[in-house]
């Protein structure tokens, strides 16, 4: 039998085929070249190491001698730092040169080396030993003296030779799609030595070529961050607004109002920087931190809008543009008009700004750097010409008068006034006009996927952005403020008298009424030009760029349908090209289009959306406390980010409560979009880890409730196996619970299931589940036969009060014919939930509960083949033989819960001559095989026979075939579709009322809502039979329980038929057996003497049932109490479960755990 294979690379050491000769000219020394003596070392090192690993392994690991040698040594990373007179010392020996010396690498062997510098997981490929091979080492090599042969590491590459286990490294955590993720050994390959990675069984990566040179363009803070914000904040608002601020809201004010919106800007950003420094920040910028902080839904949502509004805003700014360059054309020059002239211009400078952004994202820097110079340039213009003073009369009769303390003192304070026609401005309505100016704190963070180290970066740059913005505002309000008049008349003969300020509404320059006051103060005008254009220039490029990078991450992430087109990259920095195309589309189109003044607020809206959501992703995931948040950046706090985020909200409200509407709105649809398609992301987001949170805090609350009547709920456990096998019992249990209550399928598994398995069939259980639209929870209990199985089940399941309160379970059809010590285990069962006081729930369905209809193929085979009671058809060793391997991760044995019901249809009472006519007989036959019943589900074809491992089945459990069998209800339908009859109670005994309480439920579904409850109960004497009546329905009413009709059953103790009991001899023939006789599972004539009156009762049961209830949709019956003590032996508690429940087509047997669970109190 030869032994399995195992990951382990030998590459031939790189060696010089020409050995250099003594001066003698032989070659009894060799003087090896500095490039080969270390691989000579090693090689000598490696196959002492490798002859270490063959003891290890019992020397199943081949050398293969034919590989090429690798142009990149996977060795590189081993430094030699011994003196000469060391290595001396180390080949004073002879050294025999052979060509194709082996050295072996534990590594993939298609895996090149990518870490020359570092040592990686080490993967194992073991294969048997070819019977030619010779060693070139000797046996007792290891146990050399020689300095090589050591267990040292000294002259090893690594410590990774001696041990499967991965050392922690960088590259062990990265994502698994990651081109230099290095996975570290499984727990399944650590824990089972025999389990390896096979041949070829490599991630797609490894494949890929060392050493690839990439000529990605990154950023650092400066050009990638904090330039691009100073470009944005630093808008046309400073050149055209700033000073019309000033005159209506008055120096004191203005500077509230910037430390105000700076305020705003600083928390959203104290918040970014938090987010983006807890974990790689890869291409998306806002998109990106909000989508992996939130979830999809928000992300998504934002991110769709805040690429829209970039569009929107990029073709606002190069409009803006165009309406300052048209102010400089004369009236003479226009090509058509100053509209169409306008949007000529503007439509020129978008494809300008086009062309260098698709030209590359270094030209586009470029560009900002020139821009921000002339920027700059403009303030310190504006700076020096206050200081200057003005320069002529005109300067003075415009109302720039210079530094003046009573113009100072007069513009200390606001003078709100109407403006173009408007009603009178305040605080908030000029805060709304200003606060634009302030939105450019994103342009770096957006640009993510193209910085250095964006977790730096992005707090680095923002910060100082805000710092640098709100000084210079700041500055230039004060000195607008300081040396412009309010009103100025602009008349030259005003100045002698200084009356220029005496213009009433005439006036047309100073603050209020002129935007080129930046101009007026300037010491150069034109440059103030060239800051307006370069401002609105670089904010357009901002936004161009902003724009596609943030819509391009959506559109990788697929979260909207048909948007995957601008998914795809270009170059090496993966540009957005058609993303660049649809911007200049958009923006075109509203160029064209005009109108942007009643557009500009609902593109404030949704940066300020984008804003509140950053703030809140912060608060959340503060809130939710999740252990992966830490993120290294401290200066936040979370009460701060909320109030960051509330503010944002108001500010909206602010700027224009209809706008605010519409955004919200926007959010909305697209969030209930992206939630209805349930896109199969999992980022880990704070909204998962809240869930988890809130879920944990309801039960520990839970807990600290004590528990009342009128808040019962039945919380079950229903065995059934895989849940796809019994669909109608799975129904049934949902009918009962449908998400109101805890559900809980149980699965029981005698051989042993690893975990690939075990997630494979969760897995597949829950997608079954969710097809279903079924709340339920599924659990597998391996390696233990069903009544311990069960057991574990009844007694660890739930948590808290959150468990189960009732046991469901299948009837045995097969209890006739299965071997005796099952019946004992189905009966254990059901003590051991009367122990724990769990009530009981047997149901049975005419023509059995199993079906192989909703299973795949591969499932359905494994199924078929773990039913199999013969447990050594299966290795349960992890050895490395073959047949234990084709079956090693599904080789476990499920015949679990299929004990509680194993039939199609009752094959088994036919074969041994019962019928369910009581008036029926025939011979006995002998008992069939234990799994019969299954011989009756469809079989597996011939070709899949070879895929019944785990091979087949738990792969496509991962991944998945799309076209999985559609389930075919015609026969599980029978309680889940509308279907006429009633639902007859037997209440007998009184058990707390759950007999009662669950066809109650069950008749409040839609399905089961137009059958009538009808309710029959026993008489304590047949005298009294009225009065007992009126009792009944008195007490049924003060329940509130609907019902059609009311039965008193006066004669339960009469004699059955004689027919019924030659019925019931012929059903227990089989496990009659003499007083004498030591067998536990039989019945003697004593036991059935000692119940002579309990059998008599049931089986009268049975015949009424018959009489009354053979045209019910269900009919509910008290489940006879089993007792302990062997006072009933179990196939005798059995057969009277077979007479009762055999008597209708539908039978649901019911055992409170005799607590109420009805009271007619308020």
């Amino acid at each position: 039998m030869s032994s399995p294979e195992k990951d382990i690379e030998l590459s031939p050491v790189k060696t010089d085929p020409n050995p250099i000769k003594t001066p003698a000219g032989g070659t009894d020394k060799l003087k090896v070249a500095v490039d080969d003596e270390e691989d000579v070392i090693i090689g000598r090192f490696r196959k002492i190491s490798s002859a270490k690993s063959m003891a290890a392994t019992n020397g199943n690991i081949q050398y293969p001698t034919d590989l090429p040698p690798r142009s990149d040594d996977v060795e590189a990373g081993l430094q030699m730092r011994k003196d000469p007179g060391e290595r001396d010392k180390l080949l004073e020996n002879n050294v025999e040169v052979k060509n194709q010396v082996t050295k072996s690498s534990f590594r993939d062997m298609e895996k090149p080396s990518r870490f020359k510098d570092q040592p990686s997981t080490t993967r194992f490929q073991m294969e048997a030993k070819p019977e030619d091979y010779v060693t070139e080492e000797s046996e007792d090599g290891m146990d050399s003296d020689d300095p090589l042969t050591a267990t040292d590491t000294k002259y090893g590459k690594s410590f990774r030779h001696f041990t499967r286990e991965a050392l922690p490294r960088l590259d062990n955590y990265r994502n698994v799609l990651s081109l230099h993720a290095a996975p570290r050994p499984t727990l399944d390959e650590l824990h089972n030595a025999s389990l390896s990675r096979k041949p070829g069984q490599t991630i797609e990566k490894d494949l890929a070529p060392s050493g690839m040179i990439t000529t990605n363009i990154k950023f650092g803070w400066v050009k990638g961050v904090l330039m691009r914000c100073l470009l944005n904040i630093w808008g046309v608002m400073l050149f055209l607004r700033l000073s019309w601020v000033v005159g209506q809201a008055g120096i004191a004010e203005s500077l509230l109002l910037i430390l105000t919106t700076s305020v705003v800007t600083t928390i959203t950003a104290l918040s970014m920087s938090a987010i983006s420094t807890n974990g790689v920040i890869k291409g998306g910028g806002t998109y990106y931190m909000i989508s992996r902080s939130l979830g999809p839904e928000f992300g998504g949502s934002i991110g769709l809008i805040f690429s829209m509004a970039n569009a929107v805003a990029c073709a606002m700014y190069v409009v803006g543009f165009g309406e300052s360059l048209i102010t400089l054309i004369p009236a003479n020059a226009y090509m058509v008009n100053k509209e169409w002239d306008q949007a000529i211009y503007g439509c020129i400078t978008i494809v300008l700004l086009t062309g260098i952004v698709i030209v590359g994202m270094e030209w586009e820097a470029k560009a900002q750097i020139v821009l921000l110079i002339i920027l700059l340039a403009a303030i310190a213009d504006f700076c020096i010409g206050s200081v200057i003073g003005p320069k002529s009369d005109i300067e003075l009769a415009q109302g720039f008068v210079g530094y003046n303390m009573s113009v100072l003192q007069e513009n200390l304070w606001s003078d709100y006034r109407p403006y173009e026609g408007t009603q009178s401005h305040n605080f908030f309505s000029v805060f709304s006009i200003f606060f634009p100016a302030a939105t450019g704190i994103l342009a770096g963070a957006n640009i993510s996927g193209d910085l250095k180290d964006p977790q730096k970066s992005i707090p680095k740059g923002t910060l100082l952005a805000i710092v640098l913005t709100t000084i210079s505002y700041l500055i230039i309000a004060v000195i607008a403020g300081w040396t412009v008049l309010r009103d100025a008349s602009g008349e030259v003969l005003d100045v002698a008298n200084w009356t220029m300020s005496n213009c009433g509404h005439d006036c047309r320059y100073g603050l209020h009424h002129s935007n080129d006051v930046i101009r007026l103060v300037s010491g150069f005008g034109p440059l103030i030009y060239g800051g307006c254009f370069a401002a609105t220039l670089s904010s357009a490029l901002a936004s161009l760029v902003s724009a596609p990078k943030v819509f391009q991450a959506l559109c990788q992430d697929k979260l909207y349908p048909y948007l995957e087109f601008f998914a795809k990259g270009y170059g090496p920095n993966n540009e957005p090209v058609r993303g660049y195309v649809l911007t200049f589309i958009i923006a075109v189109a509203f160029i064209l289009m005009g109108g942007l003044n009643q557009i500009a607020p609902l593109i404030s809206n949704f940066f300020l959306a984008a804003y509140a959501l950053i703030n809140f992703s912060t608060f959340h995931a503060s809130l939710a406390k999740p252990v992966g948040w830490r993120p290294t950046f401290r200066f936040y706090n979370m009460w701060l980010s909320l109030l960051g985020a509330m503010v944002c909200v108001a500010i909206m409200f602010v700027i224009s409560w209809i706008t605010a509407l519409v955004t919200i709105g926007c959010l909305l649809a697209l969030y209930l979009l992206v939630s209805y398609r349930k896109p199969d992301v999992n980022w880990g987001s704070t909204t998962q880890a809240q869930t988890y949170k809130t879920a944990l805090s309801g039960v520990h609350h839970l807990n600290r409730i004590t528990e009342h009547v009128k808040n019962y709920r039945p919380q079950i456990l229903v065995l059934t196996g895989f849940p796809a096998e019994r669909p109608i019992l799975t129904d049934f249990s949902y009918l009962l619970t449908k998400g109101l209550s805890l559900m809980l399928c149980g699965h029981v598994v005698q051989g042993p299931v690893n975990h690939r398995a075990r997630e494979a069939l969760t897995n597949r259980a829950y997608h079954w589940f969710n097809k279903r639209k079924m709340k339920s929870f599924y659990s597998i209990v391996d390696d233990v036969g069903f009544k311990d199985g069960a057991s574990a089940l009844i007694q660890a399941s739930g948590l808290g009060k959150l468990k189960p309160n009732i046991l469901m379970m299948g009837f045995k059809e097969d209890w006739l014919t299965c071997d005796r010590s099952e019946v004992v285990d189905y009966v254990e069962v059901l003590h051991k939930a009367l122990d724990v006081h769990m009530a009981l729930a047997i149901l049975r369905v005419e023509g059995g509960q199993y079906s192989s209809d909703a299973l795949d193929d591969d499932l359905r085979a494994y199924l078929h083949d773990v039913t199999d009671k013969n447990l050594s058809l299966f290795s349960h060793s992890m050895g490395d033989n073959k047949e234990s391997k084709s079956t090693e991760s599904l080789n476990t044995h499920s015949v679990g819960s299929s004990l509680s019901d194993v039939s199609l249809d009752t094959p088994q009472l036919r074969r041994a001559g019962v019928s369910a006519d009581p008036g029926a007989a025939g011979p006995l036959a002998p008992p069939a095989t234990a799994a019969t019943d299954r011989d009756h589900a469809p079989k597996p074809k011939e070709k899949d026979k070879e895929s019944r491992g785990l091979g087949s089945a738990v792969r496509r459990a991962f991944g998945a075939s799309v076209a999985r069998r559609a389930s075919s209800f015609t026969s599980v339908e029978q309680f889940t579709k509308r279907q006429a009859g009633s639902v007859d109670v037997w209440w007998l005994y009184d058990d707390g009322g759950l007999t009662l309480l669950l066809p109650y439920i069950l008749s409040t579904r839609r399905a089961w809502s137009s059958c009538p409850l009808r309710v029959f109960t026993l008489a304590n004497k047949n005298t009294e039979l009225e009065l007992e009546e009126r009792n009944m329905a008195s007490l049924l009413s003060k329940f509130r329980i609907d019902y059609s009709a009311l039965k008193m059953v006066a004669d339960i103790t009469k004699r059955p038929r004689d027919s019924t009991l030659t019925y019931f001899d012929k059903l227990i023939a089989p496990f009659r057996t003499h007083d004498d006789s030591n067998d536990a599972t039989g019945i003697t004539d004593a036991d059935l003497i000692a119940a002579r009156d309990r059998t008599y009762r049931h089986l009268r049961l049975r015949e009424l049932i018959s009489e009354h209830s053979s045209n019910a949709r269900l009919v509910c019956v008290t489940l006879p109490m089993p007792r302990r003590r062997a006072v009933v032996p179990p196939p005798l508690y059995h057969a009277w479960l077979h007479a009762i429940a055999t008597a209708a087509d539908r039978v649901l047997l019911v055992r409170g755990n005799h607590a109420a669970v009805l009271t007619f109190y308020s």
